[in-house]
């Protein structure tokens, strides 16, 4: 069901074409939040354990509900609302940062939104955002949902910043 949204580069070919980001199926990446982690926030605990629900779920531009799909924004407006941790309306990337508390990278905490810079080509501002866990670590809606390793240089190059939502 979900290979048709990814065989049309998440209905947005003219953009993703070509990206090795956003061009092939892949398996999601897993990863285990320490149990400390989750025990220090039950906010966060909550909505890790929603996020994780949909480990695999496909890219869709301007999807935000599981059964079509979610691109970044959409992913995390799903999680916050439908864990009750923050409500909030659905908005794109650059909504979702201009409506944050700012953080510095230096005070971000598990449950901060992490924003990027750059990530489509031709477009400025904030294009892509996920849930930071701790550890440089994050879980977002890429292609498909999944955990990242923030360490990665791709994700180095483009990071824009924190912002917080409760």
């Amino acid at each position: 069901m979900y290979s048709l949204y990814m065989a049309t580069l998440g209905n947005m070919p003219h953009v993703f074409a070509g990206q090795a980001y956003a061009s092939t199926i892949k398996e999601p990446v897993k990863y285990d939040v320490p149990q400390e982690t989750l025990d220090a926030d039950p906010k966060f605990a909550v909505l890790v354990k929603e996020a994780n629900k949909y480990l695999g779920y496909p890219y869709l531009w301007g999807g935000h509900h599981p059964n079509t799909g979610f691109d970044c924004a959409g992913f995390i407006y799903w999680i916050f609302n439908n864990s009750g941790v923050a409500s909030f309306g659905h908005q794109g990337a650059q909504g979702l940062y201009d409506s944050s508390r700012k953080v510095s990278p230096e005070n971000a905490q598990p449950g901060d939104v992490i924003f990027f810079s750059g990530t489509i080509e031709g477009e400025s501002g904030i294009t892509h955002c996920g849930l930071y866990v701790g550890n440089n670590r994050m879980i977002h809606c890429g292609n498909p949902c999944t955990y990242a390793d923030l360490t990665d240089a791709y994700w180095q190059e483009h990071f824009a910043g924190y912002g917080r939502f409760y």
